[in-house]
């Protein structure tokens, strides 16, 4: 793999969350470990996230969110499909199953997106360089399609398709978590095409499901990075004429860092829930700043970037 050049994208997710959660990826940041961020724009703390975003210079796109908390949207927000009978958006697997049965207006979604689109802008005075989606809602079916129009609309070139490689040999990971995200893997083979189609890009490699939480450690990131890039280049071969600096993989790992919030504060309209209160995120942030790690990224020739650097 010394031909290789590895360019690795390390984002932290639900910026914006709280002002633990920011105060936690602001940390990693500085210390080397994360290099890019994706903002919620309905979390409780999202304009103090993008503010330290300016004040640090962190690389910052959106994390489009459909499940958690309160639309953006003041039309949306009283009443909208994608609300629940308490005013609040559906939930990780409310949402999948209000989509499955027929129930969310998806020019509501689209309004949504783009709202969130404009405040993302209101908010750091620039469009995002990338757009995922929070629980991976971007990859469902139907939403796939409104998502992608929004980005071309926009402009915003990149996008996250969460399929990893690798997935199915974890056997760590417990079967109904497994079950989601195998859903999650199957949702976003069928949106490559979708995707494609309205030119928009995404890195090389996935890794994140497999690292999160109790189960991240540097070895678990290690083996991760390493099983992909082999993957990667024997599915596809160097070329006949290498370049003298051989050639770029590009990988995005996704990570929550965070110190646990502690309610009432935070969240995105519902006060934190129990993935942001548990020890897990300080155990990611613990593992990500582990020098151990990146002295790792040094000797396999592994650059620390972000979307706008690809």
């Amino acid at each position: 793999l010394r031909m290789l050049q590895v360019k690795l994208i390390v984002t932290g997710d639900d910026f914006g969350y709280c002002p633990r959660r920011n105060q936690g990826i602001v940390d990693c940041f500085l210390a080397g470990a994360v290099s890019n961020v994706s903002l919620l724009v309905n979390g409780s703390a999202a304009a103090d996230a993008a503010k330290l975003a300016r004040r640090y210079n962190i690389p910052i796109g959106l994390h489009a969110n459909l499940s958690e908390g309160t639309p953006v949207c003041e039309v949306l927000k009283t009443n909208s499909s994608l609300l629940n009978q308490d005013g609040f958006f559906h939930g990780k697997m409310g949402f999948r199953t209000a989509l499955s049965k027929g129930l969310l207006n998806m020019s509501e979604v689209k309004q949504e997106l783009k709202a969130q689109v404009e405040l993302f802008r209101e908010l750091t005075g620039h469009l995002p360089p990338h757009m995922d989606g929070h629980q991976h809602i971007h990859v469902l079916p139907e939403v796939r399609h409104v998502f992608a129009e929004v980005l071309e609309e926009y402009g915003i070139k990149y996008t996250r398709v969460p399929i990893e490689p690798g997935l199915h040999n974890c056997d760590w990971i417990p079967p109904s978590l497994m079950d989601f995200y195998l859903g999650v893997e199957e949702d976003s083979f069928n949106t490559v095409d979708v995707f494609t189609r309205h030119g928009i890009r995404w890195p090389d490699i996935y890794i994140g499901l497999s690292t999160m939480g109790k189960n991240m450690s540097v070895s678990s990131i290690w083996s991760a990075i390493d099983a992909a890039i082999v993957g990667f280049t024997s599915k596809a071969p160097l070329p006949a004429h290498p370049t003298p600096q051989g050639r770029t993989v590009t990988i995005e790992l996704m990570v929550h860092p965070g110190y646990p919030s502690v309610p009432p504060v935070g969240g995105c309209g519902e006060g934190p829930d129990d993935f942001s209160q548990s020890w897990e995120r300080l155990h990611e942030l613990q593992t990500l700043i582990k020098p151990e790690l990146q002295s790792h990224y040094k000797t396999r020739n592994i650059h620390l970037c972000s979307f706008k650097d690809l």
